[in-house]
C-alpha cells in the first residue's frame, strides 16, 4: 500500500467519521434521506457499517503510517541498490519468504502450473538480486501445531476458565487489529496465542537461520511475498522488533501485485526467466515438492484442528469433514457428533460482515463453537486484497481470476504437518523440544485489549 493511498483512505475514513458523528447529533430528520456511499461502502443513514470502517485502514496512527510506509517497494529497491555499492559494512543477505497462497496468482499470470510458478518467481527474485527464497509453508506447519496444542489445553480448563473457549485463531492481523482495537477484552483473551505463519518464518530467518549463515539477524532483510496488505501491519507490530539488535522478524512485506507489478516495471517476461527450486531453510535438500494444508484458501486450522481434537480428546479418527453452510459459503460449521452428542462444533467465519453476526452472538452469550477460524477476507486468503482486486479497482474482487486461483491451490497434494520431518528436526535442534521455554518465546505471541483509546463508534452497526 503507498503513502499516497495510505493518505487518501485516511482522510476519508476522519471525512467519514466526522459526518456519521454530525448525522448523530441531528434531530433525525435526514435519516430516511437516500444513503451515501463512503469509501465504497454504502451508509445507510446515521450508521457506519462496520464492513466500511474496517476495510480502509483509516485507524492508522502518524507512527503506523510511516512504518507502513517503509513496507513497498521503494524500500526494497533500496536495499538492492545499497548492495551495489562498494561500502560491504551496508549490504544485506536478502531472504525472501513467499506464501503459498500467493502462488496460483503468479501461476494464472504467468500461465504455467504453480511448481513452474513457483520456480519462475524464484528465478526473478534471485535475479533482481534476492539470495535466498523460501516458501511459508514450514512455518505455518508450526502454527498449525502450536495451535493443536493449545486448543486441547483450553479445551480440558474450559469449567474453570470462562476465556478458554470459544478458541479464535490468530493468523489474520485485520481480524487481530479489529479485535485489540475495537472489541478489546471481549475477545482477547479467546485468541490463539500461536504465532502467524509469517512470524513464525521471520523468527526461523531471523533466528535459526542467521546462525546457520552464521550472520547477524540485522545483516539479513527478510522480504515476505503474502497475498495481503494487512500483513504489513502484523510485520511492524511492536513485539517482533528486536531494539537491540534493530531488526524485524519481518523487514519488508510486499504483496504478489506489488511483485508483479515490479516485473511489468522491469519489464520482464516470464519465458526469459530461469526456472528456479525454492530454497530449504534446512538445506540444500534438492528440489522439495510444493504441498498444502487443508482448507479452502487458507492454512486450515479449522481442519487440522477439528481432526486432532477429536482424536486426541474422543479417540475418533475423522478422515473427511463435511461443511454445513450457514448464513453463505462464508460462514459455516463443523461438527463432531457421537450417539446424537454433539462433542465439537468449530465453525469457519470469513469476511467483516460474518465477523459482525459472530460478535453480535458473542454478545449475547449465544457462541456455540470451540474453536472458529476467523478471516476478514472473504473467500480466504486466496482473496487477499493484494492479488484478487479486479484491474478496475475499487476493491472490487476479480472472481475469475479468485476460481481460478482456488482451483489452482486445490491441486497441490495435502501434506500433515505431524508427519514433516523438517518440523522435528527444527523442534529440537532450534527450540530444544516442543514444550522448551524457547518454543513458548520464539512460536507464541500474546494480544492485547488496546480498546479504551480506540472505542467503538456508537452509531456502529452490528
Amino acid at each position: 500500500m503507498s503513502e499516497v493511498n495510505i493518505a487518501k483512505r485516511k482522510d476519508k475514513c476522519e471525512n467519514c467519521t466526522k459526518q456519521c458523528n454530525k448525522k448523530q447529533s441531528d434531530d433525525g430528520a435526514n435519516s430516511n434521506q437516500e444513503s451515501e456511499e463512503v469509501n465504497g461502502q454504502v451508509n445507510e443513514g446515521s450508521q457506519l457499517l462496520l464492513s466500511a470502517c474496517l476495510s480502509c485502514d483509516g485507524c492508522l496512527s502518524d507512527e503506523d503510517t510511516l512504518k507502513i510506509s517503509q513496507q513497498g517497494l521503494e524500500e526494497v529497491e533500496r536495499v538492492l541498490a545499497l548492495n551495489k555499492k562498494c561500502d560491504a559494512s551496508k549490504h544485506k543477505v536478502l531472504v525472501a519468504s513467499v506464501c503459498p497462497q500467493s502462488l496460483p496468482f503468479f501461476a494464472v499470470k504467468f500461465g504455467v502450473d504453480i511448481t513452474e510458478a513457483a520456480h519462475k518467481l524464484c528465478g526473478f527474485l534471485k535475479h533482481i538480486g534476492v539470495q535466498y527464497v523460501f516458501d511459508t509453508t514450514l512455518a505455518a506447519g508450526f502454527s498449525i501445531l502450536e495451535s493443536q496444542k493449545e486448543f486441547i489445553q483450553r479445551y480440558r480448563r474450559r469449567h474453570h476458565d470462562s476465556h478458554a473457549l470459544p478458541m479464535f485463531t490468530s493468523s489474520c492481523p485485520g481480524w487481530i487489529r479489529y479485535s485489540e482495537r475495537v472489541l478489546g477484552s471481549l475477545v482477547t483473551p479467546h485468541i490463539c496465542t500461536a504465532r502467524s505463519p509469517q512470524q513464525i518464518m521471520g523468527c526461523l530467518v531471523k533466528d535459526y537461520f542467521s546462525k546457520q549463515q552464521k550472520l547477524s539477524p540485522e545483516k539479513l532483510y527478510h522480504v515476505v511475498v503474502a497475498p495481503c496488505f494487512d500483513k504489513k501491519l502484523e510485520a511492524v507490530r511492536e513485539e517482533f522488533y528486536n531494539s537491540m539488535l534493530e531488526t524485524r522478524d519481518v523487514d519488508c512485506v510486499l504483496t504478489s501485485g506489488q511483485i508483479y507489478y515490479l516485473m511489468e516495471q522491469r519489464k520482464v517476461s516470464v519465458e526469459e526467466l530461469d526456472s528456479v527450486p525454492l530454497d530449504q531453510v534446512l538445506g540444500d535438500g534438492g528440489d522439495v515438492a510444493l504441498v498444502r494444508h487443508d482448507g479452502r484458501g487458507s492454512e486450515g486450522f479449522l481442519e487440522h484442528v477439528f481432526k486432532h481434537a477429536a482424536k486426541e480428546l474422543f479417540g475418533v479418527d475423522v478422515q473427511e469433514i463435511t461443511y454445513k453452510t450457514l448464513r453463505n459459503r462464508d460462514f459455516q460449521e463443523v461438527t463432531l457428533e457421537r450417539d446424537g452428542e454433539t462433542l465439537l462444533q468449530f465453525a469457519a467465519v470469513y469476511g467483516f460482515r460474518n465477523i459482525q453476526t459472530l460478535v453480535h452472538r458473542m454478545r449475547k452469550g449465544r457462541v456455540p463453537y470451540q474453536l472458529v477460524e476467523v478471516l476478514s477476507c472473504p473467500g480466504g486468503c486466496l482473496s487477499g486484497r493484494g492479488q484478487a482486486e479486479s484491474e478496475g479497482g475499487a476493491g472490487r474482487l476479480d472472481k475469475a481470476l479468485v476460481n481460478q486461483m482456488e482451483e489452482i491451490y486445490s491441486s497441490l497434494p495435502v501434506r500433515l504437518p505431524e508427519f514433516n520431518p523438517a518440523l522435528h528436526t527444527l523442534y529440537q535442534e532450534w527450540l530444544e523440544g516442543q514444550d522448551s521455554s524457547q518454543a513458548r518465546k520464539l512460536l507464541h505471541t500474546e494480544y492485547r485489549d488496546q480498546s479504551h483509546g480506540h472505542a467503538q463508534p456508537p452509531h456502529m452497526q452490528w
